[in-house]
């Protein structure tokens, strides 16, 4: 992966992460974390979607589809695990 590749994935793992935390409300955690949560919840996405036999897509809007999806069932976790 060269630099533009991982400068692309940063930029979708960030808008992910940011558009799960409005989905979720109160659950916003800064640029960094934005980018972290997206990153995390494209790689639990993409496992979810492979699981269930679910294919959005090769593309741009699939790809961020499918790691928002993950952000949101990530925070959804980490909501759960900090009740318990």
């Amino acid at each position: 992966m060269g630099i533009t590749g991982l400068l692309i994935f940063i930029l979708i793992g960030a808008l992910a992460g940011w558009l799960a935390g409005l989905i979720v409300k109160g659950y916003g955690f800064g640029l960094l974390g934005d980018i972290v949560i997206g990153i995390i919840g494209a790689i639990l996405g993409g496992y979810v979607f492979g699981l269930l036999g679910i294919s959005l897509g090769g593309g741009l809007l699939g790809t961020i589809v499918s790691a928002t999806i993950g952000a949101v069932l990530l925070l959804f976790l980490i909501r759960f695990l900090r009740r318990v």
